[in-house]
Parts: structure tokens; C-alpha cells; sequence
């Protein structure tokens, strides 16, 4: 795909009569910035100069288009192949177990996840990772966009990722999804207890022909299982998880009573102030101070 970027960019700053030295000029870059991209080495094009070289070649959107594939390069076999899965895939089943799926994140909610990590170079490279997991959004606007079947655990809703302004809005979202026929939510409450996906996360791909792939992730790792008989044993572990989860419109039900405790703010008393109440407890009902609340503890005088 850097190959193809690159004879795109070739083909168009020949149609245009320049130089390296004069798109490179154009785009802030130095002429050996664009040998490079022209001839697929060196570091790949950010997004930023992907949207510089559309605007200075007049491509239309097409280089910008281009550049989510070019950037994919960069992630290990097997998560490109399941990605590219992904995109083919005519139903998406999946749990996730810590975080709202890639497809039904909001941008705040995308930005405060893909701040986290150790791997975030700049503040470019955020936006850039933010840009490409809406973009994948985009197949759920297709035609033949697939249906996506979500099991959510009850800690996904109640972890408030980038803070109540931005766990609000996403769950407005998830509420939003109802009135979609192709997108089924489901929650997996606590009281359900122990199940064979704790930890982790599990999505079942369907493919056009039919057959199936799985892929599991955990913190620091993924697997993609191609086996046709693995697979099934996770399509069967999948199909578990649904039938103990909530029901659709209950599910709904649950993540509104959550978004209206999150938009009334529901807040957790600090240190300073459970420990003022609980000292003032103590004192109504005859106790002494609690240690280390600023006073000294007395002692107890012996009977007579």
C-alpha cells in the first residue's frame, strides 16, 4: 500500500508539472521527504502531509482516502489479516469486556482510550490514530454494511473513560443504536457472575462464503483463530454470552438508568470528607477520633 501511495503521489505531481523539490516546497516537507514517499522508504506519510498532498496535488480526498491502508502496515500479521477480515465481514459478533467497541465509539471516547499507552509519540500521531478508527465507522453508512451483534460487560458503562462529559455522550450513543435495525446491544451484568471470556475480549467474524474466523484480545495481546473447529467452540462461548446477557430492550433500559447517574453526578465523596463524616459519626456516637484525623486519641481512664 506505501508502494501504491507512493505512485499516486508520483502520477500526480507529474500531471501537475512539479518538481520534488516544488510539492515538497508546497507541503512544508523537504524534497527527500517526497523521494521517499514516492519511492515506499523511509518513515510512512502522517496524515497531516497525506491531506497537505491532496490540497497541493488537487487529488480529491484520494491520497487522504489511501493513507488509513498505508498506516495498517504498521501493525503486527495477524492483526492487519483481521482487519481486513473486518471489512469483508457481512455480521460481527463480539464482547467486549472493558472498553465500547472500535465501531460504536464516539471521537471523545476514541481520544481519551487512544491517549493511554506507551506507544504515543505526539499529538499528531493521536489524531491520526483517532482518524482512522472513525474512518472505520464509515462501513456501517454501506449499503451492505454488516450487522454488528455487541455484548457489553456492565463495567464498560460504568467506567467513566475521558471523564463524565465524554462517558455521557457515549452512551448517548449506544442508546442511539436502537433505532438502528443493523446494531443489537446487549449487557452482561455483574450478578451473572464468572464466564469463559473474563479478561478478554472475543469478536466472530462471518464472511460472505459463509465461513467463519474468531480473534481474541487481551491488555497486550490479540490472537486471530482461523481453525474451523476453534472457531466454532468460540462462536458456541459467544452465543453463551448473549443468552446470559439482558435482553435488548432491557440492556437499553440499564444503560440509561447509568447515563442518568452519570448526567446528574452521582460523585464520590472524597478522602478529606468520608473521613469529616465518619469522624463526626463517631462523636455523636460517643467515640473517640479517628487516628491520624488531626487530634489526639484519649486514653480510657480506669474504673474506680
Amino acid at each position: 500500500m506505501a508502494a501504491l501511495f507512493g505512485a499516486r503521489v508520483r502520477r500526480l505531481r507529474t500531471a501537475a508539472g512539479l518538481t520534488q523539490a516544488e510539492l515538497g516546497a508546497r507541503t512544508h516537507v523537504v524534497s527527500t521527504r517526497i523521494t521517499q514517499i514516492e519511492r515506499a522508504s523511509g518513515a510512512k506519510p502522517t496524515l497531516e502531509l497525506a491531506r497537505a498532498l491532496d490540497a497541493a496535488l488537487g487529488a480529491d480526498d484520494l491520497l487522504v482516502e489511501l493513507w488509513p491502508y498505508v498506516y495498517r502496515e504498521a501493525f503486527p500479521d495477524w492483526s492487519r489479516k483481521f482487519m481486513e477480515y473486518s471489512e469483508r465481514a457481512v455480521a460481527i459478533r463480539e464482547y467486549a469486556a472493558h472498553v465500547v467497541p472500535g465501531l460504536l465509539q464516539t471521537e471523545g471516547y476514541a481520544r481519551a482510550l487512544l491517549k493511554v499507552g506507551r506507544t504515543l509519540g505526539s499529538e499528531e500521531q493521536l489524531e491520526e490514530r483517532v482518524a482512522v478508527r472513525m474512518g472505520r465507522q464509515k462501513r456501517l453508512g454501506v449499503p451492505d454494511r454488516p450487522e454488528l451483534w455487541v455484548v457489553l460487560d456492565e463495567a464498560v458503562l460504568r467506567r467513566p473513560v475521558g471523564g463524565k462529559p465524554v462517558i455521557h455522550e457515549q452512551l448517548e450513543r449506544l442508546l442511539g443504536t436502537r433505532a438502528d435495525p443493523f446494531v443489537t446491544v446487549q449487557v452482561l451484568p455483574f450478578d451473572q457472575g464468572e464466564h469463559e471470556v473474563m479478561g478478554g475480549s472475543l469478536t466472530v467474524l462471518t464472511l460472505p462464503d459463509g465461513s467463519e474466523v474468531a480473534y481474541t484480545e487481551g491488555a497486550h495481546y490479540g490472537q486471530l483463530i482461523e481453525d474451523p473447529g476453534e472457531v466454532r467452540r468460540f462462536a458456541l462461548t459467544y452465543d453463551r454470552l448473549r443468552a446470559a446477557a439482558l435482553p435488548p430492550l432491557m440492556s437499553l433500559d440499564m444503560i440509561r438508568s447509568v447515563r442518568e447517574d452519570t448526567h446528574h453526578g452521582a460523585n464520590v465523596p472524597s478522602r478529606s470528607e468520608r473521613r469529616r463524616v465518619a469522624q463526626e459519626q463517631l462523636q455523636q456516637s460517643g467515640g473517640r477520633q479517628l487516628r491520624g484525623s488531626g487530634g489526639r486519641i484519649p486514653r480510657r481512664r480506669a474504673r474506680p
